[in-house]
């Protein structure tokens, strides 16, 4: 009979390690909430595509408990304001961080393939800095580059990762300067 006992033992013991493996906390997300998260995220995705008027490919879509983080650098104030129009009406989507910025003001606002590249080098040049860093989850922070501007989005659980992440990007060769834009898991 102990057996039988032992067996329910771990099987409460098992199912209670379920309940609360997979509940959520203010920094912590449940499965539930990573899956509606990742429902919510790729809808808003589809629709920044559907819109004839958006470049989606330059606005980056992040969410966590049904808060939506836009980030990228668009063209006008314009697309930054319908990008943010387009995710408020996708249902599940709590709230709105619209933190897509303007490019950078010069003679042209796209930039050619000498600046596509390095600017690609330097976002790899960051998210390596943010990978060898054993205090960040850079996994939850992206990395965007436009013309030696660097944005840095994504949800964390403490200001000392943002102060961090941002201090790794500035020291970073070619960073002419950071668009912090990181927010505190459940302060959204």
């Amino acid at each position: 009979m102990t057996f039988c006992k032992r067996i329910s033992q771990l099987c409460l013991v098992t199912l209670l390690a379920l309940a609360f493996g997979c509940s959520s906390s203010p920094t912590k997300e449940g499965t539930g909430e990573f899956v509606d998260d990742a429902v919510i995220t790729t809808k808003v995705k589809a629709e920044l595509l559907k819109d004839p008027l958006l470049k989606s490919a330059e606005i980056n879509v992040e969410t966590f408990k049904g808060v939506v983080q836009l980030s990228g650098f668009v063209a006008s104030q314009a697309e930054i304001d319908l990008a943010a129009d387009v995710a408020r009406k996708v249902q599940g989507a709590t709230d709105v961080r619209n933190d897509v910025r303007l490019k950078a003001k010069t003679t042209t606002t796209s930039e050619g393939a000498g600046e596509y590249v390095e600017d690609a080098a330097i976002t790899a040049r960051v998210k390596a800095a943010l990978l060898k860093n054993p205090a960040l989850k850079s996994a939850e922070i992206s990395v965007e580059t436009f013309k030696g501007v660097v944005q840095l989005t994504g949800f964390v659980g403490y200001q000392t990762e943002i102060n961090t992440a941002a201090e790794l990007a500035h020291k970073t060769e070619g960073v002419k300067s950071v668009k912090n834009d990181i927010r505190i898991k459940g302060q959204q």
